[in-house]
């Protein structure tokens, strides 16, 4: 949840999470907006969704919010509402071509809305994190990619590379909206 926490301004909203996983990131995010919002957990391991499924149904349904286990890679064009926030942890280094995926998932986002990256701190990888990206390189990134006011959140010291940090862009909102 310190990861998230910075960069989530308040209860409720529709969030997805890109490449969730088991559901760390998932959960933190419905702990965060409470139980008057709306997350799609978004992966394409049918395995991961079911176990997220299973802790998430086993919660009190006054206690959390809507969450929706949409098995697809998060690189499709989806069929998503237009989201209140975004977050895409410990996912994006797995991805070659960065530029093309956060334009496709700050498409999805309204405007003035977060997307927050959860990342290692690393310019080169290895076998299990083969594209990392470090802070510098995300603020250059985003920048092109049209996000503004990106900040680093928070770092957390890592066993497996050095580092791990999360940060948070905005979508601009242009003039008359």
């Amino acid at each position: 949840m310190d990861l998230l926490r910075g960069g989530v301004s308040g209860l409720g909203g529709v969030w997805a999470d890109f490449g969730a996983g088991s559901g760390a990131f998932t959960f933190a995010l419905a702990e965060l907006i409470g139980p008057g919002g709306e997350i799609f957990s978004i992966d394409r391991d049918a395995k991961a969704l079911r176990s997220q499924e299973v802790v998430y149904l086993a919660q009190p349904a006054d206690k959390k919010p809507i969450i929706h286990f949409m098995l697809a890679d998060f690189t499709d064009k989806l069929p998503l509402p237009s989201l209140d926030g975004a977050v895409i942890a410990n996912a994006l280094h797995f991805q070659r071509r960065k530029d093309d995926v956060i334009r496709q998932i700050s498409a999805y986002l309204k405007p003035g809305a977060p997307l927050i990256l959860v990342e290692y701190n690393v310019e080169h990888g290895n076998f299990w994190v083969p594209y990392p990206i470090s802070y510098p390189h995300w603020e250059v990134l985003v920048r092109s990619c049209g996000l503004v006011n990106t900040r680093l959140l928070v770092t957390k010291p890592s066993r497996f590379l050095r580092e791990i940090y999360s940060a948070v862009s905005l979508k601009p909102i242009m003039a008359g909206e």
